[in-house]
């Protein structure tokens, strides 16, 4: 393979809620932490100090030089870590990231990479508990190369096994149903995408690119019936960007336009608080063509995996139709640039 694979993970559901939290207060712009948030970042902390103590102290009992210090310190957290992993607090990865963000303002290189190989160890004991298509998604998460990713995914269908990479470091890899794994990404998106804060836009990026890759990879690729959301009627926000979209020649302005919204500006970009606000006073917001919402509330703005099923959708009906022509390639075209735009957002 072209690329190293690193298992990604999850995390405990009382510390995602307590991460999500504390992203949506900074976005906000919200200094306060609340009580719960404060105390889950002192246990945390106490406890990723204690990580560190023990990683330092085993350190200092080997005989290392240069070259194998980084080895070293990556076995010092297996050790230490593997022990204690059960008994993570829930404000562990919170204070993990808030220690990073710190070292990486005090531009400590060191300190910086030693938390972040914490931070790694962790998130592959945490996700080696996990179903194999969870592993295969925290797998693909770790890999920047598109065609990497497309044989990793060849290779988990067939049914995994122990295979070399390049720099000769063996891995092992689990079996599992492609299917599986373009539903749980989507699920995953779904959860991301429903907020009217997108706490993560490169991990939104990343699944999104692993649902559609995922799925081409099935006999009917984008429009197989099993990739359906079951949507019954298309979301308004993706319904007015794509026909902005599709009533202009393809080419830079288009592609500059998708761009800008993968990344949450313009018709991307989160709700404010405020806008919020005034929309639960009673404004009513545009729908689908300029028209009045249907549900007299602000849609949520355009994300990028409901944008992309909505082409597909919209793909769908065409061909159904036998409607070929500059619509369906422009489509295509949009779909295409779209996932360029995600790759280049999401490593």
């Amino acid at each position: 393979m072209c690329a190293s694979y690193e298992v990604g993970g999850g995390f405990p559901e009382q510390e995602l809620d307590v991460q999500d939290r504390s992203t949506r207060r900074k976005e906000q712009g919200n200094p306060k932490w609340d009580t719960s948030e404060y105390e889950a970042l002192l246990k945390g902390g106490e406890q990723v100090i204690s990580v560190l103590d023990e990683m330092v102290k085993l350190l200092e009992d080997m005989n290392i030089d240069e070259a194998s210090e980084q080895v070293a310190v990556e076995l010092a957290a297996q050790g230490v870590i593997g022990k204690r992993v059960d008994q993570m607090e829930s404000g562990f990865m919170m204070a993990l990231d808030c220690m990073i963000q710190l070292a990486e303002k005090d531009q400590d290189d060191k300190r910086k990479s030693l938390l972040e190989v914490i931070k790694e160890t962790v998130l592959s004991h945490l996700t080696k508990k996990c179903p194999p298509h969870v592993q295969v998604i925290g797998l693909l998460c770790r890999t920047p190369q598109r065609e990497s990713r497309h044989e990793l995914l060849r290779r988990v269908a067939a049914g995994g096994g122990v295979f070399q990479s390049e720099n000769g470091t063996k891995i092992q890899l689990p079996g599992a149903n492609l299917n599986d794994i373009a539903n749980q990404a989507d699920d995953l998106l779904e959860t991301m995408e429903s907020r009217p804060v997108v706490p993560d836009r490169k991990l939104l990026a990343r699944l999104v690119l692993i649902r559609e890759e995922a799925r081409n990879m099935m006999g009917g690729g984008i429009l197989d019936e099993r990739n359906d959301r079951g949507l019954n009627t298309l979301p308004e926000s993706e319904v007015n960007f794509l026909t902005k979209l599709v009533a202009l020649r393809p080419g830079k302005t288009v592609q500059e336009m998708i761009k800008n919204v993968m990344q949450g500006k313009d018709e991307g970009a989160d709700n404010s608080s405020s806008d919020e606000e005034s929309t639960s006073g009673g404004r009513i917001s545009s729908g689908i063509a300029g028209r009045a919402s249907v549900t007299g509330r602000r849609p949520l703005p355009v994300r990028p995996g409901m944008f992309l099923e909505t082409v597909s959708k919209v793909l769908g009906g065409i061909y159904a139709g036998n409607i070929s022509g500059i619509t369906a390639q422009h489509l295509e075209w949009v779909h295409q640039k779209t996932l360029q735009v995600l790759q280049e957002i999401a490593f």
